[in-house]
């Protein structure tokens, strides 16, 4: 998609002079704000929280915000490339839509509108792992748009390898694997409010529409509901919940039939393993030919690992805030993992992509592209595909104005030199 920052703050302003206001918020506190009032408790909860008392989430942004910008006068800034390669394909812009699962929650189109957003700009998408649809339908919906594939390394390796064949088969031109997600982390909002989207049959459509997982399905021994704690009002609820929500047509027959309650355990069962370490990433390269990324690193120490074990590429990133509470932002660890690779393989990160200075900010210290998570979620809350599309359409304007007014006519001209840091 041909793109231009100027353009697009144009038609915001002429769309006001005829009396047609914006109904997507340009401004990310407004934008959440908004998004939170759409969306049920549960929702926000899951989708708006982190780890612990939240300090993460504030070190991702206090890190961003420490960097100042140092623009520079009088170069030639008429015509702007925003425009990167990575893996040997050309995106649009340094921006790609991170992973995040169980986007239901926010809109009953979840991953679906998001594909359809990301396909009608050309910006890349990274399924979910955790996607309430099949990659396949999202693959649908994108053509030969850009797509990735997120993996949870589960407890099957069968899952897995037939994880990675359907995504090579639907176009997938990449893999991340996210690290620091073998456990979840401490989530007070979600913990106190008991709720498990999983459990719901939300987020699991990557393991429903599997044969893999069906077949695992079939080998566990029947279960009754009650688990021996006792049956009650509560758990009747969530139970008929639960198959209401399970894919496929038919209350009475997903009843009988048993699959969703076996489905729900045998997810629980198998869903991710604690003990995966760095020589078993062999088990990747054997299984597919995409170009392999890993995602959660931290650590100078950590990426001269991946660079030793043959990966493609990084991703820094601490999930949002969502795993550890008290951890270095993602924007402070950049430096030295970029340091580390010196250039070897790409370094991307997410966590705490607020605006397109944050995009500025993150190549200035050495990221070839950023992957943003929570403003296209609250986009899809408020609007659905549209929604996603004006958040995505206002990051990039952003972005490319902030190149512009600080003399940079393309990436390449975002250097080091460009800030300065604490």
């Amino acid at each position: 998609m041909e793109f231009n920052a100027l353009n697009r703050q144009k038609s915001i302003y002429l769309d006001g002079f005829a009396g047609v206001m914006p109904k997507i918020p340009t401004d990310f506190v407004e934008l959440e704000a908004k998004a939170k009032m759409m969306m049920s408790k549960e929702a926000t909860a899951y989708i708006a929280g982190g780890a612990g008392n939240g300090e993460t989430m504030r070190n991702n942004r206090t890190g961003f915000e420490r960097i100042r910008i140092r623009p520079r006068m009088l170069h030639d800034v008429s015509q702007r490339d925003i425009s990167v390669e990575l893996f040997g394909q050309r995106f649009p812009a340094p921006v790609l839509l991170a992973p995040v699962g169980v986007l239901t929650l926010a809109h009953k189109q979840g991953s679906i509108a998001v594909a359809q957003a990301a396909s009608s700009l050309g910006v890349p998408m990274i399924f979910s792992n955790q996607a309430s649809y099949p990659m396949e339908s999202c693959a649908a919906e994108m053509g030969n748009s850009p797509k990735w594939f997120q993996l949870y390394w589960s407890k099957s390796d069968e899952l897995v390898a037939s994880f990675l064949q359907r995504a090579e088969r639907c176009g997938c031109s990449a893999l991340v694997v996210t690290l620091d997600t073998t456990m979840l982390g401490w989530r007070p909002q979600d913990l106190d409010m008991a709720n498990l989207p999983f459990l719901f049959a939300k987020g699991i459509g990557q393991y429903t529409s599997d044969p893999v997982f069906m077949k695992l399905i079939q080998q566990m021994k029947e279960n009754p509901i009650d688990d021996g704690g006792g049956l009650s009002i509560g758990k009747l609820l969530s139970f008929f919940s639960m198959v209401a929500r399970y894919p496929g047509k038919g209350f009475f027959s997903k009843l009988r039939s048993g699959i969703p309650l076996k489905a729900i355990r045998t997810f629980i069962g198998t869903y991710s393993r604690p003990s995966i370490q760095w020589n078993e990433l062999s088990f990747l390269r054997k299984h597919t030919t995409l170009p392999i990324i890993l995602k959660g690193i931290l650590r100078a120490d950590d990426a001269k690992r991946a660079i030793d074990a043959g990966v493609d590429g990084i991703i820094v990133s601490n999930h949002g805030g969502r795993q550890v509470n008290g951890s270095i932002g993602a924007i402070e660890a950049l430096p030295e993992v970029v340091q580390a690779v010196n250039d070897r393989i790409p370094v991307l990160m997410d966590s705490g992509i607020r605006r397109g200075s944050d995009i500025f900010k993150a190549l200035a210290v050495g990221a070839k592209a950023v992957c943003v998570g929570r403003p296209y979620v609250y986009g899809l809350a408020l609007g659905g595909a549209q929604g996603v599309r004006e958040v995505l359409l206002n990051l990039l304007a952003d972005f490319e104005l902030t190149m512009g007014l600080t003399g940079c006519s393309s990436l390449a001209e975002i250097t080091s030199d460009m800030i300065r840091t604490p």
